[in-house]
């Protein structure tokens, strides 16, 4: 019989220090802020490290400033409107294989 799991899994063994600046590092990423790596300083916004909540909200106003027009998308890849259909399965190069339909009938 296996032995059973660690709750929270395997544990790092790190200098004190390094685990103290861990612990800041996720507390900045959990808030939703930038952790500047250089500086090793957290802040609501400015260089650094972005999360995936801010590069959603940076895509969502990208996308709102172009204004497509009903019944199309904006993607961010081909930086076009496209028809809904065909941006629901995300928009890869002729040369690679994607597995919506959609997107096959459309390439």
């Amino acid at each position: 019989m296996a032995k059973p799991k660690k709750k929270g899994g395997p544990k790092q063994y790190l200098r004190p220090e390094a685990r103290a600046r861990k612990a800041e590092r996720d507390l900045c990423y959990a808030k939703g802020w930038v952790w500047n790596k250089e500086s090793g300083a957290c802040s609501k916004s400015g260089e650094g490290t972005s999360t995936s909540y801010l590069q959603r909200k940076k895509k969502k106003l990208e996308s709102q400033k172009i204004n497509c027009k009903d019944g199309y998308d904006y993607d961010h890849n081909t930086k076009k409107c496209v028809p809904q259909s065909h941006n629901r399965g995300g928009t890869q190069a002729k040369n690679k294989k994607d597995g919506t339909k959609a997107e096959n009938t459309k390439n």
